[in-house]
């Protein structure tokens, strides 16, 4: 007969072996004080599982902590088949759980894929830059039970540096050379003002002199980057619209004076009401709801496979965003219903989310007109080109004081210009001009909108 001891471990090792093996109905049972140790030579195995249950709970926790995991590609929307994996993450790297491990780049936006929970990376199955469909796994997980503890390489050097002297303490010095407390003495008369020639002195790390012609330092290298899948599918439908369209520019200016004043009355009150503040996007956005009931041909496209025009009942107006990884188009969606606060609402909450890359397919699907401001970048004049497949783009420019005749006097007022591209196969250039006006006529007095004039 084995002593209890044996039967412990051998109960131990038994069980570490169904682990290893997958095999969790025999750890199952062992937890639950069905024994290992089988046969009539084991009367008192099921207590002694019992007395080192402990034990056995520890081991289970362990191995169900280090669980390997596969994640795969979250589901795209029907318009999207594929992206671009940047990976965030490396091989042998901690995780915490919803970290983000990998981004994948598609033509309208970038998804984010995080960490499921606490691990270790223990492989990526795809390469940076490769593509993937939706489901396709993209790196195995092992799960650790803590969250990775966050380092502090500030704080650490800074413990074992010696303390700075009090008179350096407001500018702390270099680390190579620091900053004298004492004027250098004055040489007398009698002493020569310099000990060495000023030719022997030298800088310790001179960069060497630029030839003629060339770059900045004398350097004149390159380096490339490939480019991501939004921008590759940027200049793809840039293109095919100029290619397609036969696209035409019209200009006018807005005196920008009333509406100015507008907002200075009622920003405040706006403020408070709405806990939004007025900007003058939403004034063009309802200005272009208004101008587009009024010529309807500006919302329509022609469908070049039934060479029909199809003319939309709703208005749905992207607004272009410029972010750091690209030009990005959500949509303010049935604008015509909308007052101020419910336009100034969405502009604000969708910019947001173009700011934290959390801008979602369907954010950007659709769209009849498009809103393009160069303004916030300082551009004073530009053609934008339109966004297929729509027929017509506006392009809001920045606010500048100029000298305009106002009743035959010169008066300086704030004047924006404005542009709109349109698609001349289908609006003529009287309904161009008629738009853009109504557009001008919205703004500079907002209250032709409230008397629908």
């Amino acid at each position: 007969m084995l002593s209890r001891s044996r039967c412990v471990s051998r109960a131990f090792s038994r069980s570490l072996s169904a682990f290893q093996k997958s095999c969790w109905l025999r750890v199952v049972l062992f937890f639950a004080g069905v024994s290992l140790c089988q046969g009539p030579g084991y009367p008192n195995s099921r207590k002694v599982v019992k007395n080192n249950e402990l034990l056995v709970i520890f081991f289970f926790a362990f191995f169900l902590e280090d669980e390997l995991v596969t994640v795969k590609t979250p589901a795209f929307a029907e318009s999207v088949t594929e992206g671009d994996v940047r990976w965030e993450k490396a091989v042998g790297d901690t995780v915490a759980e919803d970290e983000v491990v990998c981004e994948i780049e598609t033509d309208k936006t970038s998804v984010q894929v995080p960490s499921p929970a606490n691990g270790v990376i223990e492989a990526l199955l795809v390469p940076d830059g490769g593509k993937v469909e939706g489901g396709t796994p993209l790196f195995t997980l092992r799960k650790t039970g803590a969250a990775p503890a966050k380092a502090k390489p500030a704080e650490a050097p800074a413990a074992t540096a010696p303390k700075a002297e009090p008179t350096a303490a407001a500018v702390p010095p270099p680390p190579a050379a620091p900053i004298p407390t004492q004027m250098p003495p004055v040489p007398s008369p009698s002493q020569p003002l310099s000990s060495k020639p000023v030719s022997a002195v030298k800088p310790t790390a001179a960069p060497p002199l630029a030839e003629p012609g060339a770059g900045k330092g004398g350097l004149r290298s390159e380096h490339r980057e490939k480019m991501n899948r939004m921008r590759q599918r940027i200049a793809q439908r840039l293109k095919e619209a100029q290619n397609t369209c036969a696209m035409l520019t019209t200009f006018n200016e807005i005196d920008m004076s009333n509406i100015q004043e507008m907002r200075a009355r009622h920003k405040e009150a706006f403020l408070k009401k709405h806990n939004l503040k007025l900007g003058f996007m939403s004034a063009f956005v309802k200005a272009s709801a208004f101008a587009l009931q009024e010529q309807p041909v500006v919302n329509a496209v022609i469908d070049d496979t039934t060479k029909e025009v199809v003319y939309r009942d709703y208005i749905d107006i992207s607004v272009a965003v410029a972010t750091p990884r690209g030009l990005v188009v959500p949509v303010i969606r049935n604008v015509e219903a909308m007052n101020y606060a419910d336009i100034e609402r969405t502009i604000t909450e969708l910019g947001e989310k173009a700011r934290k890359n959390e801008l979602a397919i369907e954010d950007m699907d659709g769209g009849t007109f498009t809103i393009s401001n160069g303004g916030v970048f300082g551009s004073l004049f530009g053609t934008p080109i339109i966004n297929p497949p729509q027929s017509a783009i506006l392009g809001m420019h920045a606010i500048f004081d100029r000298p305009v005749a106002i009743g035959g006097k010169v008066e300086v007022r704030p004047m924006m210009y404005v542009a709109l591209t349109y698609d001349h196969r289908l609006i003529d250039g009287r309904e161009a001009v008629t738009f853009l006006r109504k557009i001008k006529a919205a703004v500079e007095d907002p209250r032709v909108l409230l008397l629908d004039l």
